[in-house]
């Protein structure tokens, strides 16, 4: 078996998905098979015109890549699988539709917000437009691994054609994570960042993607300090705040206790989720919720929306839920109050409850193995090549 990996170019930006994309080629190479990564180069994109450079990035992988593609197509053997990382490389898909293929589908925000059902993030009518090509060209495809169960239903809603083979393949933690030491690890990012966390902090982990709910998690850390005289530093570990972010902070009676952390490298990311009291996590949706996996197997307890995916990756480690915030800013106290009484009983556990919480999490993310990801993937590769 031959793969040929779709990735996303390098000039996008991303992130996480280069991350992902070398995860499955870096794995299936370790099993033997050969990988060839194909993706867009900048050609248009690097001349020197900044207000349109998004456009001409989009003649790079929608007009001269297919074309790359096609000539490249007429030299693959019979024995290759084309591997999509992403359904947003979409509109590619047609160019390998009668060809042996599997694409891997992450999370449908962006569509499901481009057609109106995520009233948190209005999108403009080009962005409307863009992602209906990629609806209309996923749609083309026949095989598809998505990474929860969420994922896979919004995939069989949205999908616009026939579906032959759908599965979940539940990611694996892409490093290693485990429990710490919990002053150790506080003392460590205590003299890192300067920051007393001797009695222990809230931490969040996260971008400023909307559905992260950054603010949400001001709002919730503002309630609960308001009703305790425990006092608990907030960490939001992640991207510079936007300036809607700012405005929250600036109005909070208690951001001399909030800290914006920014670039901390991988050593301490293992070091703040086991010092830390615990994780708010109030996402609005996600398509997997990396940061909840990741606090778990680091004896984190968490605080999360009662929504899939997050209860999904959870399993049955779902001790401390939250509604999802409501979009109508009036009724965001009430929200946020009774979100922050999750905290206090966190805050409030003895010490073997406090175990008891971090064994249950262990034991839930069990199933976040890269190997057992690994195995699976092979495994349905091979039989879309049959």
């Amino acid at each position: 078996m031959k793969i040929v990996l779709f990735t996303h170019p390098a000039f996008v930006g991303s992130q996480s998905m280069p991350r992902y994309a070398k995860m499955l080629a870096d794995g299936m190479q370790q099993k033997g098979y050969e990988v060839l990564t194909w993706k867009p180069e900048p050609f248009f994109y690097k001349l020197p015109f900044s207000p349109i450079k998004k456009w001409l990035g989009y003649i790079d992988q929608y007009l001269v890549f297919p074309l790359k593609v096609k000539s490249r197509l007429k030299k693959c053997s019979k024995d290759t699988i084309f591997v999509f990382a992403d359904q947003a490389l979409g509109p590619w898909v047609p160019l390998v539709k009668t060809k042996p293929h599997i694409i891997h589908c992450h999370d449908f925000l962006a569509l499901n917000s481009a057609l109106g059902n995520v009233p948190e993030n209005p999108t403009s009518g080009t962005g409307k437009i863009y992602q209906d090509f990629i609806r209309k060209g996923f749609s083309k495809g026949k095989h598809f691994i998505s990474i929860s169960k969420k994922t896979q239903e919004d995939l069989h809603e949205l999908h616009e054609g026939n579906i032959t083979s759908s599965v979940v393949c539940y990611n694996g933690l892409n490093r290693e994570f485990k429990v710490l030491n919990a002053h150790s690890s506080r003392n460590s990012l205590d003299n890192f960042l300067n920051i007393d966390l001797s009695a222990g902090y809230v931490l969040h982990v996260g971008g400023n993607q909307f559905y992260k709910n950054r603010i949400g998690v001001i709002e919730i850390y503002d309630a609960w300090r308001a009703t305790t005289d425990v006092v608990l530093p907030l960490l939001l570990v992640g991207a510079k705040p936007v300036d809607k972010l700012k405005v929250a902070y600036e109005k909070s009676l208690y951001k001399k206790d909030i800290h914006f952390v920014t670039g901390l490298e991988d050593q301490y990311i293992n070091a703040a989720y086991s010092g830390a009291t615990c994780l708010l996590f109030p996402s609005l949706d996600e398509g997997f919720g990396w940061p909840i996996a990741e606090a778990m197997a680091c004896g984190c307890p968490v605080i999360t929306t009662n929504r899939a995916p997050m209860t999904e990756i959870l399993g049955f480690a779902d001790f401390f839920l939250v509604e999802r915030r409501p979009f109508e800013w009036v009724l965001a106290e009430e929200w946020s109050a009774k979100a922050s009484s999750q905290i206090t009983r966190i805050v409030n556990l003895s010490d073997a409850e406090r175990q008891e919480c971090i064994a249950t999490g262990l034991e839930s993310i069990k199933k976040f193995d890269t190997d057992l990801f690994l195995n699976e993937l092979e495994k349905q590769y091979q039989n879309i090549l049959k």
